[in-house]
């Protein structure tokens, strides 16, 4: 994974307010905030496992704050980094009906 400083150039990359101590603390979780997603940051130089338990930590710290779960995760080096979202099932259907309103 990922060390902090490298964390917090995603952050910044993607217009996100970072939480206090990478939320690690009592009551500020999640890595980031944008708009209104809690944002879990996750790097890895070669694969990225997504299971159950990852996903219900991001849904209970999102809960916790009243946002939508958010997962990015940047997979590479350098310029090679792949970047991806994941978003909850009905989150993906809001952003859906929106984007076919706009351009569909």
């Amino acid at each position: 994974m990922a060390d902090a400083k490298s964390e917090k150039e995603e952050i910044k990359r993607m217009g996100g307010t970072a939480q206090p101590n990478s939320g690690r603390g009592k009551y500020k979780k999640g890595d980031a905030v944008l708009g209104p997603f809690i944002v879990d940051v996750k790097e890895a130089k070669k694969s990225f496992n997504l299971n159950q338990k990852v996903w219900a930590k991001v849904c209970s710290d999102a809960a916790r704050h009243q946002l939508e779960p958010t997962l990015m995760v940047a997979i590479g080096e350098g310029n090679e980094t792949v970047r991806t979202w994941i978003v909850g099932d009905t989150m993906f259907h809001q952003m859906l009906v929106e984007w076919l309103k706009k351009y569909g």
